[in-house]
């Protein structure tokens, strides 16, 4: 599958076959696609827990169900929990020293190179190991690395959909997880029961709205013809809801066991 039409296929499948597991080494793809992602610094704080349903610890499968929507949890075959371990910016500067090693960083000869690291860029960062373990830039880079496991999940026939809660600790606890990471988010994984529209491409903000050229105040011009490539490429697909959206729902809602109606 194209890259641009594996984004476009890239939305939140919330209806999984409770019934069909997932190969472990499937997951084992969409956690080699994280690591490989950039992170600042090559610290690779991104840390993943594959919960797989007919296997875990009943006490784990029940503290990760516990969430408002947890019927989505209850049929999925795989949960991964992503969390970012702080901690690991400890080793930032032994990691920065594997990149300028592979030629990543820095000019001239390794010897120069080396020397120039230690002498220059490891001090600045040490004076700033506690800075770089509040949230944020970890955060971002992780999420580099989950949109890459998702898209390998994509490409290989799996839906998933991601999930907050506010029980990160207390999951992580379950798990066996040591402080003091942070959970991130939960995502589960399965083969869809929806179609792979799952009702049509979502509503999103206007271009304009959300990018800007140099400037605030003058928003990136959208090319049509860009735009026509790329549904022309199926990263835009038709807008939902499609004609016969209701009726998959309630056929769904019904094959699943799940009572009542609003939302999902």
């Amino acid at each position: 599958m194209e890259l641009r039409e594996a984004i476009g296929r890239r939305r939140s499948i919330r209806f999984l076959r409770p019934y069909k597991p997932v190969e472990r080494e499937k997951i084992q793809m969409m956690f080699e696609a994280a690591r490989i992602a950039s992170h600042w610094g090559n610290v690779q704080s991104l840390r993943g827990v594959a919960v797989f349903r007919d296997s875990a610890a009943p006490e784990v499968r029940d503290e990760i169900q516990a969430i408002l929507l947890g019927w989505q949890l209850k049929i999925a075959p795989v949960v991964i929990v992503w969390y970012v371990q702080p901690s690991a910016v400890d080793e930032q500067g032994d990691r920065v020293r594997e990149v300028t090693r592979a030629g990543a960083m820095g000019f001239g000869g390794l010897e120069n190179r080396m020397k120039a690291l230690e002498e220059q860029l490891i001090p600045i960062f040490d004076g700033l190991l506690d800075n770089f373990k509040e949230p944020g830039i970890n955060e971002i880079d992780c999420g580099q690395g989950i949109a890459q496991a998702t898209l390998m999940a994509y490409e290989l026939g799996l839906g998933s959909c991601f999930l907050g809660t506010p029980r990160g600790p207390a999951i992580l606890k379950a798990l066996g997880v040591p402080d003091p990471a942070r959970l991130l988010l939960l995502q589960t994984v399965g083969y869809p029961l929806e179609t792979w529209e799952a009702g049509g491409q979502r509503p999103r903000m206007d271009f304009e709205k959300l990018f800007h050229l140099n400037h605030f105040d003058t928003p990136f011009p959208r090319d049509k013809q860009v735009v026509e490539q790329l549904t022309r490429d199926r990263m835009f697909t038709t807008p939902g809801p499609l004609p016969d959206r209701d009726e998959e729902l309630e056929f769904m809602k019904h094959a699943l066991g799940l009572e009542g109606d609003g939302i999902l």
